[in-house]
């Protein structure tokens, strides 16, 4: 008989970034009525960013998982809200690429999976790039 999957671990957006994204929606949409003054543009433009704002604090409503490892295999996010299976045969390398932009270092991790490289920061991890990669390698069989 064989032994049940091991589960997979999983890293997903904070649930407070949502809802960060949509705080702010509505407070530029406040803002644009309180401060129009009349001006349509800058009514429209402003409902145009708080539009994209809300679509955005969905995509991470909709699908918060962004990454997931299990024996066999990695899942990444693809698309606005689908999932794309990579086994491990698939995947290249899993690195972090350290940047530094006005003073500032970020961290991303990169899944190579050669048709494909996958790109994904700390906060669509919820946890450091670097941890997430070295859990990554440790999943992986040897």
């Amino acid at each position: 008989m064989r032994p049940p999957p091991a589960p997979a671990t999983q890293w997903r957006v904070s649930p407070a970034l949502p809802a960060l994204k949509l705080t702010g929606a509505v407070v530029l949409l406040a803002l644009a009525l309180l401060l129009d003054g009349g001006d349509l543009i800058r009514l429209a433009l402003a409902v145009l960013t708080a539009a994209a704002l809300a679509g955005w604090a969905t995509r991470d409503l909709v699908a918060p998982v962004r990454l997931a490892v299990d024996p066999d295999g990695i899942t990444v996010i693809q698309g606005f809200a689908g999932h794309r299976r990579l086994p491990w045969s698939a995947v290249e390398k899993v690195t972090v690429d350290r940047h530094t932009r006005r003073g500032l270092t970020g961290e991303m991790l990169e899944i190579d999976a050669g048709e494909s490289l996958h790109l994904f920061g700390r906060h669509d991890l919820g946890a450091d790039p670097a941890e997430v990669a070295e859990a990554l390698h440790e999943a992986r069989p040897h």
